[in-house]
């Protein structure tokens, strides 16, 4: 080799290593980089294609591991001089770029959203909001009443095998205690061979109890139903509430998710009618042209996964809503169904006669309610949900004269005055729209949010003290040995935000053999079989019976329907999909984000781990199911791991401090008795008993406890 070529070699490799070492963006691809070499070393070892691994793939693979990792170090000695990394502060929330179409006051929206997601008036039963399962830290601490024996369980061919079977307490109504979990009991936390005992019930929340809609009664916030006899929840044949099939995820932070849920059907393009975005074909809202002209429109709003999210539960026979209620009769309260598929009308007809949060106090230093409190009375003064809708919404989606009527068929006229009276199937504007502003006034709350001010954020802004030594060696084996970072990515912790889809394209492929295609951010890491719970390997049940597209967009790729159902072209991946190639689907589930982890137990999607130690023996080990490295971690450094998740927390969450802050609430927490006995409350259900969350200010209040804390 000339000298030339020689000289040339040394001022490219010079230039590439500074681009690494120097520069955040280098930085970052050194980074991942590292992680993916790693990790794809963790395949080869110990994953399913371990059967097909070469002598020559490995000896490649730990030759550049070895390269990488004396390059990681080099960059770990430039970093000291290097200026601060920034935190979750920088950045951005994610917002939709049309979003002035729909919001005249951004303002008057957040405050809508906040009296919607805690108003208990919103549930069919006049006691369950949003927050009742989200009250914690953004998640749920309750422990009593909150098993779900498997109802998601599949078959290998797909079909439903529902488990109804309480494995853990025998039956509902249960109180958990610590020595129950984690539900896959090893003798050696460390050896996943000394198995002692598997169940796989979920904790999660409960909801509303087993109940057939029949209307709203205006003025009243509790709907006219009929009871069910519960075949599941029950004791002794007298219905207990019905609790979900997944634990419940925090809210906080969640603006930054590309999709939302844990199996991602709340999708990034809101429709304004139900979670499902441009899947449904069929999704439109009403415009006035005019107050005398209404015509039906399509409308799409991107990065509101969060407003796609919020239509869910409100319509949920199990978390919110006696079966085949529907917005507008939540806006009259919630609707009726077009064969069996539920419109979004009613809940509006519903909680415009109603004082917003008419059964709570609100604290007169709310950050966003105070000015409008009542205190010491319920509900907030001279203000009405029609009222908050028009300080909020531009006039064209909630002002008219005309009525939009629904027959018994499904079919939508616009009518200048109502048959008869302004019955459930006929609606003004405002309560035919208001899945639209339900949505969109939820996100704009829960964007307020964001927990970005953590000892690790303080941290990265150049704060050396903020982590303690132990904590920062934690961050170390967190971002190195842990490969926590493979998953938990970015300043948001987590491959599966807005930041990282932009970046890394809706779909990729695995870097490990044989490298097949997954939806960023989903992972199945093993905490439970896939036929416990297909999750991102379910469909959006849009068609008939249950069916419908699958939640993968991977798979939508490989069916040649991913521009359709989700208006853009499909990522050209390399080598290029294979219409008959496996996909990574069934069993991921969305990777969340960690701040406030040490707060939000249980942990994962089945509630499975109690504490962070479990769930750091469940890395450890390399998971449950053979699908995850084992860490070889020492007891220090698993206590190492533990204290910097800690170190995730923003003592404003803890505090519930502003924008934390909330008004009161009244969660029903189990019922009056136990597993073998409940009280009747005269109509076949079982007597609840509430919990009070008091209501805060600005300046917060006493911290709550944990879970079983």
């Amino acid at each position: 080799m000339g000298i030339i070529p020689i000289i040339s070699l040394v001022v490219f490799i010079t230039s590439l290593s500074g681009y690494l070492l120097l520069t955040s963006r280098g930085r970052f691809l050194l980074k991942s980089l590292v992680t993916k070499i790693q990790s794809q070393d963790w395949r080869f070892r110990y994953s399913k294609p371990n059967y097909l691994r070469s002598k020559f793939s490995r000896t490649i693979t730990i030759a550049a591991i070895i390269t990488a990792t004396v390059i990681a170090g080099n960059t770990v000695s430039a970093q000291v001089s290097a200026s601060p990394q920034v935190s979750l502060k920088s950045v951005s929330i994610p917002e939709p770029s049309n979003l002035g179409d729909f919001v005249k006051d951004k303002r008057a929206a957040i405050k809508l959203g906040k009296a919607l997601f805690w108003d208990m008036q919103v549930g069919s039963d006049g006691k369950t909001s949003c927050a009742s399962c989200h009250f914690h830290a953004g998640a749920d601490n309750r422990s009593k009443n909150q098993i779900n024996p498997g109802l998601l369980r599949i078959n290998a061919d797909g079909t439903a095998n529902p488990d109804t079977i309480f494995n853990v307490g025998g039956l509902p109504n249960y109180q958990l205690k610590p020595g129950d979990f984690p539900f896959h009991k090893l003798s050696n936390p460390n050896d996943p061979t000394t198995l002692v005992s598997d169940r796989n019930d979920i904790t999660s929340s409960q909801g509303v109890f087993n109940t057939e809609f029949v209307d709203v009664i205006p003025g009243s916030a509790e709907d006219k139903v009929t009871n069910e006899p519960d075949p599941v929840f029950n004791v002794g044949g007298i219905n207990v509430r019905h609790v979900q099939g997944r634990n419940t995820p925090t809210v906080i932070n969640a603006a930054f998710n590309f999709r939302n849920f844990w199996d991602g059907r709340a999708q990034n393009i809101f429709n304004g009618v139900n979670p499902f975005g441009l899947r449904d074909p069929n999704a439109s809202v009403v415009k006035a042209e005019s107050p005398n002209k209404l015509e039906f429109v399509k409308i799409s709003l991107n990065n509101s996964s969060l407003a796609s999210q919020a239509l869910g539960p409100p319509l949920s026979s199990t978390e919110l809503s006696a079966n085949g209620r529907t917005f507008q009769e939540i806006g009259d309260k919630f609707g009726r169904t077009n064969k069996g598929k539920k419109l979004p009308r009613k809940l509006g007809k519903k909680l415009f006669t109603l004082r917003p949060l008419g059964e709570q106090v609100v604290h007169p230093q709310d950050s966003v309610l105070g000015e409008d409190s009542r205190w010491p009375k319920p509900g907030l003064k001279n203000r009405t949900y029609d009222q908050l809708i028009q300080d909020a919404f531009k006039s064209e989606w909630w002002k008219s004269n005309r009525l939009i009527q629904v027959d018994a068929q499904g079919q939508r006229t616009f009518v200048k005055k109502p048959d008869r009276s302004l019955e459930t199937d006929e609606y003004t504007l405002m309560e035919y729209n208001f899945s639209l502003f339900f949505g969109l006034a939820i996100q704009l709350y829960e964007s307020t949010l964001i927990a970005n001010d953590t000892p690790y954020d303080r941290f990265l802004e150049g704060n050396t003290t903020a982590l303690t030594q132990q904590q920062q060696r934690g961050k170390g084996l967190f971002e190195g040995k842990g490969g926590c970072i493979g998953c938990h990515t970015g300043l948001e912790l987590t491959s599966a935000s807005v930041s990282s889809v932009t970046q890394n394209g809706r779909i990729r492929r695995a870097p490990f053999p044989p490298q097949s295609p997954e939806d960023t951010g989903f992972f199945n890491i093993g905490v439970r079989p896939p036929t416990d719970d297909p999750s991102l390997g379910g469909n959006d049940g849009l068609q008939g019976n249950g069916q419908g597209n699958p939640l993968s967009e991977a798979r939508l790729a490989q069916l040649g329907k991913f521009q359709v159902l989700l208006g853009e072209t499909p990522p050209i991946l390399a080598p290029p999909l294979n219409s008959s190639e496996a996909v990574i689907a069934d069993g991921a589930f969305k990777a969340p984000g960690l701040r406030n982890v040490e707060l939000t137990a249980p942990y994962f999607h089945n509630g499975g781990q109690a504490t962070l130690e479990q769930l750091v023996d469940f890395y450890n080990r390399g998971g449950d199911f053979g699908l995850l490295p084992p860490l070889n971690l020492s007891p220090e450094e698993k206590q190492e791991l533990v204290a910097f998740l800690k170190g995730l927390t923003d003592e404003r969450v803890r505090y519930n401090r502003a924008p934390f802050d909330h008004p009161q609430l009244f969660v029903p927490n189990g019922h009056p008795g136990d597993s073998t006995h409940v009280t009747d409350d005269g109509t076949g259900k079982a007597t609840d008993s509430f919990l009070e969350i008091p209501a805060v200010g600005s300046n917060g209040g006493s911290p709550r406890p944990n879970f079983l804390n």
